[in-house]
């Protein structure tokens, strides 16, 4: 039994050499000395009463009882960044820190613009973007606001649907102009195609809005919709974009429109604890005008 609980620097530590791999560079990840960090792993490795590394010419093996503790000290790290978060301004001000995670394309594409509005509005709220495909945990304060592209499923959370983005295909005019479209995308067979890898989502919300998609059609494939982009702007092949984005982009130009389109929901999403917070009450409601704005746009 634990009769002293060590405290979250020695867990920090613990999370910074098996993210790092190592004392020195878990060291300088944390801006300690290596001593001071060996000092720490020895006392976790003390006070837990187990050993957490393997030491070898090899270096660090993080053991099984290391790797069960994991989990529960990113939720510490998580924990302890919301603390920050909270205690950097009061409820009831316009100030303080936000962190507000997105897909990446809509983190690089689409919200910049309206941060840069945002923020000179309120100059005293700081913004972290967390840039992230995989969803961010809410109700784990792994962020306090949301842009999800699908309905938040959460009972705990406070969730508004901001508008859909509609997604179409395109191709640069350098692609264009060396290879001439097929009068039916069911003959876009021998064409290269940029698309997703292993995304079953996107593939279900095609699936739903009834158009077929073999598991050949992708002749360029990445899960990545930041990657899909550039390759589309690079003039690689036809590929899927929102409307809104493609929009700004002279060179992309739409094809098959009449025949391949589907939607995604945008949803702002924030733990309902956060209800008396005015900072993120002023973001997510600026956020919500703009991405209303935005889905009208790519309605059109």
């Amino acid at each position: 039994m634990i009769e002293i609980e060590p405290d979250w620097a020695l867990y920090r530590s613990l999370l910074a050499v098996l993210r790092e791999g190592s004392l020195s560079a878990a060291a300088a990840s944390l801006k300690l000395t290596q001593p001071t960090l060996g000092r720490h792993i020895d006392g976790l490795e003390a006070a837990l009463g187990t050993p957490l590394f393997t030491r070898s010419r090899m270096g660090l093996a993080p053991t099984d009882a290391a790797l069960e503790l994991l989990p529960h000290v990113e939720t510490m790290e998580a924990a302890a960044a919301a603390l920050l978060r909270t205690s950097s301004g009061e409820a009831a001000e316009e100030r303080g820190t936000v962190r507000l995670t997105a897909s990446e394309i809509m983190g690089a594409e689409v919200l910049p613009s309206m941060l840069a509005r945002f923020h000179a509005q309120f100059p005293h709220i700081d913004i972290e973007l967390n840039l992230d495909d995989r969803q961010q945990d809410l109700l784990r304060r792994d962020a306090d606001v949301a842009l999800r592209m699908a309905r938040p499923i959460q009972t705990a959370l406070v969730a508004k649907h901001v508008g859909n983005a509609r997604v179409n295909l395109y191709a640069h005019t350098s692609y264009l102009a060396n290879h001439p479209l097929p009068g039916s995308l069911s003959d876009i067979v021998g064409m290269s195609v940029i698309g997703y890898d292993d995304n079953s989502r996107i593939l279900d919300l095609i699936r739903i809005g009834q158009i077929s998609v073999p598991p050949n059609t992708f002749t360029l494939r990445s899960d990545s919709e930041l990657a899909q982009l550039a390759l589309l702007r690079a003039g690689a092949g036809i590929g899927g974009c929102q409307a809104g984005i493609a929009r700004r982009d002279a060179d992309l130009q739409p094809v098959f429109h009449d025949q391949f389109e589907f939607t995604m929901e945008m949803w702002l999403a924030y733990h309902e604890d956060l209800r008396a917070s005015r900072r993120v009450r002023l973001l997510v409601d600026f956020l919500a005008t703009e991405l209303e704005a935005y889905a009208a746009e790519n309605a059109i």
